[in-house]
């Protein structure tokens, strides 16, 4: 498991592994049924407290993409609401967008991009 952590962001170390592991799985390097690494092992090759992985765990268990197994641990379990799903991608779309707008960036720029990137996840 390939996961690369930007220890001088200034976004949160749980939520660059939680975005990274997200990441896995649109692009399909993780898949439904894939057990993840334990705590103990993924703080270990990273090298960051085990806290952390615990808390990025945990957030990924509590939007749907993991649930926890006593035996196999934190195991990869797409489990999303698709309404809600679509709800929380509009808040975040429209923040997003708002920037593009504030810097310029056409509606035909910002269709590009997307495509662009659905293709690099396979798009649907």
């Amino acid at each position: 498991m390939v996961i690369e952590i930007d220890f001088n962001s200034n976004e949160a170390i749980y939520l660059q592994l939680r975005n990274q592991i997200v990441l896995g799985i649109a692009t399909s390097r993780f898949r439904e049924g894939d057990a993840l690494p334990s705590v103990r092992q993924l703080a270990e090759s990273i090298g960051i407290n085990m806290h952390t992985v615990n808390k990025a765990y945990s957030v990924l268990k509590q939007e749907g993409f993991v649930k926890v197994d006593r035996r196999k641990g934190a195991v990869i379990a797409l489990d999303i609401n698709k309404i809600q799903a679509v709800e929380e991608l509009r808040g975040d779309l429209q923040v997003i967008l708002a920037n593009a707008c504030c810097k310029n960036i056409s509606r035909e720029e910002v269709h590009a991009l997307i495509d662009e990137i659905y293709e690099d996840y396979g798009g649907i």
